[in-house]
């Protein structure tokens, strides 16, 4: 997939319905939703107790997933960066949510994402 060619609109596309994913399955406590568009790698490395114990512990501080902004498409020969503006419930604060897409085969996987 060429990321150079794409307008904001089709990465956004393919993009929001993943990161939607990803929110969801986070409060919902689903690891296995959570990681079904991850890559391989990536799923090694988020492990279902390190992923639980991430829920807990951001759901206690911030609450849930509020509220998301696009804010920047950053794009590279070979993925792409989407930026947004996130909030949460229990905190007033602004805080980033990251999701770097690479494209292999035919799918469009999550390379790296957080919310910070």
């Amino acid at each position: 997939m060429n990321w150079l060619k794409m307008s904001e609109s089709e990465i956004l596309s393919i993009a929001n319905p993943i990161m939607d994913n990803l929110m969801e399955a986070s409060t919902s406590i689903d690891h296995e939703r959570h990681v079904k568009d991850f890559t391989d790698d990536l799923k090694s490395i988020v492990t279902e107790e390190n992923l639980k114990a991430q829920y807990r512990e951001y759901q206690a501080k911030l609450g849930y997933f509020a509220e998301r902004e696009f804010a920047a498409v950053f794009r590279k020969e070979t993925d792409v960066a989407v930026f947004w503006k996130q909030r949460y419930t229990k905190s007033n604060g602004e805080h980033i949510a990251f999701l770097r897409l690479v494209c292999v085969g035919k799918r469009v996987l999550v390379q790296n994402v957080s919310v910070t």
